[in-house]
C-alpha cells in the first residue's frame, strides 16, 4: 500500500479514522500542523485522529530509472537540463539588473549635471546682482573721489563703468576717508608699539628648543595632497590652511575637529587669511579667483563673494589692521585693494612703467597697515604707499621667485624668502642687513614668518628652522631644527601660535602638523 500523499510505499504508515486513507506518518503530521484538515477529503483531521499501523520492514524498491544505466543517464540529463534552464533564468535576471543599474547611475550621472549647472547659474546671478548693488551706490556716491583718485595718479579721470584707455576696467579709487581711516589706524597702531613690551607669556628660548611633533592632522584629500598656505586665528587658536586638493580647512587645534570644509575654487588654493576676528575668510586660488567666505548659523562658512578682477592666478592675499580692506597679488603683475563688506575692488594697480616681474608671488601689509609688500617671480622685493598706490622701495638680490614675505612686529625688519634663501632688510635704511642660507642651491626657501612679539623667525624648505631675533649688528642663531616629517622634503608654510607656544607646518602631504612641547613638559614650564 501506498501513502496517499507522495505515493511511495511508507516508512511509519498511519491510517485516518475518519477518512480510512493511509499516510507516511512525518507526512500527514507536517500537513496538520500546518493546515488542520486532510489533504485528500478536505475534513478537519488532528493527530490524535490518525492511527500507527504495525507491519514488517519494509524494502523500499529502487526505482525504475536507477535499475539501469540508461535510465541513470536519463535522470542525470533531466537534473543537467533542469540546471541549465535555472542558470540560464539567472543570467537573464542579472543581465536586467545590470541594465536597471546602469540606467538608475545614468540618471544619477544627468541628475548631477543639471544640479552643477542650475548651481553655477544661481551663483553667477548672486555675483552679478551683488556687483550691480556695489556699483550703483559706487556711482552715486564716490563720482568726486574717482575723478580725484585718478588724477592724483596722473591718468585721465573716467566716468564709473567706462573703460580705461588700455582696455581695463576703471575702479572707483581709495577715497579720501578711506586713507583717513587707514592714517588713524597707523597712528593708533604705532603709538601702541612704542609702548609695547614682549609679553610674559611668550615661550623662551629653552622651551622652544625642546620643541617636538605633538599631532599630525589629515586634512586634505590624499588624492592632490599639500598644504600650501595658512592661517592662525589666535583668539580662538583655530587654523585655516590652503590645499592642492581645492579645497580650505577651518581646523579647531585645541580640540582636534575640522569647523567647516570650504570648497569652491577649481584649482589649488594658494593662499588664505582670516578677517574680522574669524567672521570672514579670505582664499585665493589658482583658478584666478578670490573668494570671501562669512560664517554661517551652524558655525561653518558659505562663500558670500567671488572676485574675479585678476586675469592669472592669484598668489597671495593679506588683510589691513583696520579689518575692513583687503589686498591681493596675483601673477598677471597687479595687485588689487577690496572693500572686505562689499567685495568692491577699489583699485588694481600696475606700475606705471609698464615692467613685468613675472608677476606678484607674495604679498603682506606692514603691521602698521601703510605700507605693503609684494614679491614676484622675478626675484625683485617691491615696497608700496598704499595711500599713493606708489612703488616707494624696490630690493634686489634674490634668486628665483619671491615665496613669501613678512614684516616683524617691531616694524623695521622685513623678512624675505626665495631660491637663495632668506634675506633681511632694515627698513630704516633700505638695504639688506643678513642673510640666511640654511639649505643647498637645489633646495628652496618656501616659508618665512616672524611671530607675533617679533622675538622668532621661522622658515620652511626641506625642514623647519626657528630663529632668535637679534638687532642689525648681531647674529641670528637658529635655536631649533623640526625635521619635515611629511617625507616629501618640501615645507610649504609655516606659522606660530599664539606667544610661540607652537609651530603650525603645512607641507606637500595632507597632514598639518604642530610642534611644541609635550604636554608633561609644559605643565611645569606655565606653572613656573
Amino acid at each position: 500500500m501506498n501513502c496517499s500523499i507522495s505515493g511511495e510505499v511508507p516508512e511509519e504508515p498511519v491510517v485516518s479514522k475518519t477518512s480510512g486513507l493511509l499516510f507516511e506518518k512525518r507526512l500527514i503530521e507536517r500537513h496538520i500542523l500546518d493546515y488542520g484538515k486532510c489533504p485528500i477529503t478536505g475534513e478537519p483531521l488532528t493527530v490524535d485522529d490518525i492511527v500507527p499501523i504495525k507491519t514488517g520492514k519494509i524494502v523500499k524498491p529502487r526505482p525504475v530509472q536507477a535499475a539501469s544505466i540508461p535510465g541513470m543517464l536519463g535522470m542525470f540529463q533531466i537534473e543537467w537540463d533542469g540546471l541549465m534552464l535555472s542558470n540560464f533564468a539567472l543570467e537573464q535576471q542579472l543581465h536586467t539588473a545590470r541594465q536597471e543599474l546602469s540606467h538608475a547611475l545614468y540618471q544619477h550621472d544627468a541628475a548631477c549635471r543639471v544640479i552643477a549647472r542650475l548651481k553655477k547659474e544661481r551663483d553667477d546671478a548672486w555675483a552679478f546682482l551683488a556687483q550691480a548693488e556695489r556699483q550703483v551706490p559706487a556711482s552715486e556716491a564716490m563720482p568726486d573721489a574717482v575723478n580725484a583718485a585718478a588724477l592724483a595718479n596722473g591718468k585721465r579721470a573716467i566716468e564709473d563703468g567706462e573703460m580705461g584707455p588700455d582696455g581695463k576696467r576703471s575702479r572707483p579709487g581709495i577715497s579720501n576717508s578711506i586713507i583717513s581711516e587707514l592714517t588713524d589706524c597707523n597712528a593708533v597702531l604705532s603709538q601702541q608699539r612704542k609702548q609695547r613690551q614682549i609679553p610674559s607669556t611668550l615661550a623662551p628660548v629653552e622651551d622652544v628648543e625642546r620643541y617636538t611633533q605633538l599631532t599630525v592632522n589629515p586634512l586634505h584629500r590624499t588624492n592632490k595632497p599639500g598644504i600650501l598656505a595658512m592661517d592662525i586665528l589666535y583668539s580662538k587658536d583655530i587654523i585655516a590652511t590652503a590645499g592642492a586638493d581645492s579645497n580650505a580647512v577651518v581646523f579647531d587645534r585645541p580640540s582636534g575637529q575640522v569647523v567647516s570644509t570650504l570648497s569652491g575654487h577649481s584649482k589649488k588654493v594658494t593662499s588664505i587669511k582670516f578677517a574680522s576676528e574669524g567672521e570672514v575668510v579670505v582664499t585665493g586660488s589658482a583658478d584666478k579667483t578670490v573668494r570671501l567666505w562669512r560664517g554661517s548659523e551652524d558655525g561653518g562658512f558659505e562663500c558670500s563673494h567671488t572676485l574675479k578682477d585678476h586675469t592669472a592666478e592669484v598668489q597671495a592675499v593679506t588683510v589691513h589692521a583696520t579689518n575692513k580692506y583687503f589686498v591681493t597679488a596675483s601673477l598677471d603683475n597687479t595687485w588689487c585693494f577690496y572693500d572686505l563688506a562689499s567685495g568692491l575692488c577699489l583699485a588694481q594697480v600696475e606700475e606705471a612703467s609698464g615692467s613685468s616681474e613675472g608677476g606678484y608671488t607674495s604679498a603682506a601689509f606692514h603691521p602698521d597697515g601703510l605700507i605693503l609688500g609684494t614679491g614676484t617671480a622675478g626675484s625683485v622685493v617691491k615696497i608700496w604707499d598704499v595711500k599713493s598706490q606708489n612703488n616707494v622701495a624696490r630690493f634686489d638680490g634674490h634668486q628665483g621667485a619671491v615665496t613669501a614675505i613678512s614684516f616683524s612686529e617691531n616694524g623695521y625688519f622685513l623678512a624675505t624668502a626665495a631660491h637663495d634663501g632668506v634675506k633681511l632688510w632694515d627698513l630704516r635704511r633700505l638695504r639688506n642687513f643678513r642673510t640666511l642660507s640654511p639649505y643647498d642651491e637645489n633646495t628652496a626657501t618656501q616659508s618665512v614668518e616672524f611671530d607675533h612679539s617679533g622675538s622668532y623667525l621661522a622658515l620652511g624648505g626641506s625642514d623647519i628652522r626657528v630663529y632668535q631675533v637679534a638687532n642689525v649688528k648681531s647674529d641670528w642663531n637658529c635655536i631649533k631644527i623640526l625635521p619635515d616629517l611629511s617625507g616629501t622634503g618640501k615645507v610649504n608654510c609655516v606659522k606660530f601660535g599664539a606667544d610661540a607656544k607652537y609651530v603650525a607646518a603645512g607641507s606637500m602631504d595632507r597632514n598639518l602638523r604642530i610642534f611644541g612641547l609635550p604636554e608633561e613638559e609644559a605643565g611645569p614650564s606655565e606653572e613656573s
